[in-house]
């Protein structure tokens, strides 16, 4: 009866090659002992593959401006390139944000500008 089901499959769609039965196979000390040679006895863990994530820009590097970017950020020092960038993005984002309210354009559209502004600067390489 054991082999009718499983050349049936339990909902009659499954078919396995196996006849016999269990105690065939391997029994006793034999399958202690096989078991105990197929399994390792230390296993070695290593530290874990996978890197933080980083805020790094995909294109940094790439864009017409970047070698101009890269070699301004090594001539004045980080710290200070971060500061004249974050203002020079927040008069860009001030005069976004005018001509917005000169055409009349709401908070959303305005939203769409600025990112489109960051993904441009993405490209051409201001943002290196």
């Amino acid at each position: 009866m054991a082999t009718s089901i499983c050349a049936r499959g339990l909902q009659g769609g499954l078919v396995s090659s196996f006849h016999g039965s269990w105690e065939s196979s391997i029994s006793g000390d034999d399958y202690h002992h096989a078991l105990m040679q197929s399994v390792p006895r230390f296993v070695t863990v290593g530290k874990p593959i996978c890197s933080p994530p980083s805020m790094k820009n995909v294109n940094e590097g790439k864009g017409l401006f970047a070698p101009a970017v890269v070699i301004t950020r090594n001539i004045i020092g980080k710290k200070r390139f971060n500061q004249l960038r974050g203002k020079a993005i927040a008069l860009h984002s001030q005069v976004i944000t005018e001509f917005c309210k000169s055409i009349g354009a709401d908070a959303k559209q305005r939203q769409g500008l600025i990112r489109l502004a960051k993904k441009n600067g993405e490209r051409l390489g201001f943002l290196a």
